[in-house]
């Protein structure tokens, strides 16, 4: 069974920060790639950003300079610091992880987190 769990959302207001992290856990062989996605009210879950095992990162054109994602390969661990917020950046966001379970050979799932609200006031 593999877990994916976010913290560090909540409430803050227009120009602060926060920092997403999120651990993926349980009987993992590998994991290829971990990212947010987000997904506003009445709108599609979008890319936010994502960082591969070997360090490659790519950004939604609205986060880029703003957001800065980054990762612990040694703790199965994804970080999302997002700085400069803004209001349209209220989100619920959802960590995304490619990994490969144990006993799957080299096959690749999809996980989910279960998502963590950020809020931006105006």
């Amino acid at each position: 069974q593999v877990q994916l769990v976010e913290s560090g959302g909540g409430l803050v207001q227009a120009g602060g920060s926060l920092r997403l992290s999120c651990a993926a856990s349980g009987s993992i062989a590998s994991i290829n790639a971990m990212g947010w996605y987000r997904q506003a009210p009445g709108k599609q879950r979008d890319l936010v950003a994502r960082i591969t095992s070997g360090g490659s990162t790519t950004y939604a054109d609205s986060v880029k300079g703003r957001f800065t994602i980054s990762g612990d390969n040694a703790k199965n661990t994804v970080y999302l610091q997002m700085n400069s917020l803004k209001p349209d950046d209220t989100a619920v966001y959802y960590c995304n992880a490619f990994l490969t379970p144990n006993g799957r050979g080299t096959s690749l799932f999809r996980y989910w987190g279960q998502g963590t609200q950020v809020t931006v006031s105006s």
